[in-house]
C-alpha cells in the first residue's frame, strides 16, 4: 500500500473518540487521505448520543465541523446514485462502499469486515481493513510519522492527561492490539 493512502473511515472508526482522534491525526500527518460522508457522520453521531445522552448535539456538530475543516477534501459527495446498484451483506453499508468508489479510495477502514466481502470489493480495486491492520501497515511503512501522530494525540489529552503507556492501554482497549504491541517498542518517542 502506497502512502498516503486514500481511505474511507467507517462510522465505527470515528466513534469511539480515542480512535477518531488517532485516525484524524494520521490524516493530519499526511499518512492518509481520509474520506467520509455526511451519512457516516450521522451514523457515528447517533451512536454517541445513544450511548451518551448527556452530550449535546451541538457539541458533536462542532466536532463534525472541525473534522471537515481539518482534512482537505474529506467530505465525499455525489455517491448516492451508486448505492442502489451495490449489494453487500448489510444493505445499510452500501453508502460506505459507494463513497469509497466515488472517492477512488483504496481502503475502507472498518471493524465490520464481514460486511465488506473481498470478492465484492475487488471489483472496485478496494479492500476493507480492520483499524488495527490499517494502523500496523502505516507503522510498517512510516514508523516515525505514526509515532509523532500518537505523541500529538497524547499531548492533546488534558482532561485527564495520559502517559504514553496509559494512551497505549486505551488504544489497546479499542482493539488496536497488534499496533499497540509494535508501538510499545517506541514508547520513549510517544
Amino acid at each position: 500500500m502506497d502512502h498516503p493512502v486514500t481511505a474511507v473511515y467507517d462510522a465505527n472508526v470515528l466513534y469511539p473518540a480515542p480512535l477518531r482522534d488517532l485516525f484524524m491525526r494520521l490524516a493530519l500527518a499526511g499518512l492518509v487521505r481520509a474520506r467520509w460522508t455526511d451519512a457516516i457522520h450521522n451514523e457515528w453521531v447517533r451512536s454517541v448520543l445513544k450511548d451518551n445522552p448527556e452530550l449535546s448535539p451541538e457539541r458533536l456538530a462542532r466536532t463534525r465541523s472541525l473534522m471537515n475543516d481539518a482534512i482537505p477534501d474529506c467530505l465525499v459527495t455525489g455517491y448516492e446514485d451508486l448505492i442502489e446498484s451495490l449489494i453487500l451483506p448489510d444493505p445499510d453499508d452500501c453508502h460506505v462502499l459507494a463513497a469509497a468508489i466515488r472517492s477512488a479510495a483504496e481502503v475502507i477502514v472498518t471493524f465490520n469486515l464481514k460486511d465488506f466481502p473481498k470478492s465484492t470489493l475487488a471489483r472496485y480495486n478496494l479492500e476493507a481493513m480492520h483499524p488495527d491492520d490499517f494502523l500496523a501497515s502505516l507503522l510498517d511503512a512510516a514508523p516515525g510519522p505514526v509515532c509523532a501522530a500518537v505523541k500529538r494525540q497524547r499531548e492533546g489529552l488534558r482532561k485527564p492527561p495520559k502517559t504514553a503507556e496509559e494512551l497505549l492501554a486505551t488504544l489497546e482497549g479499542q482493539g488496536l492490539t497488534q499496533s499497540v504491541s509494535r508501538l510499545r517498542q517506541f514508547v520513549e518517542l510517544l
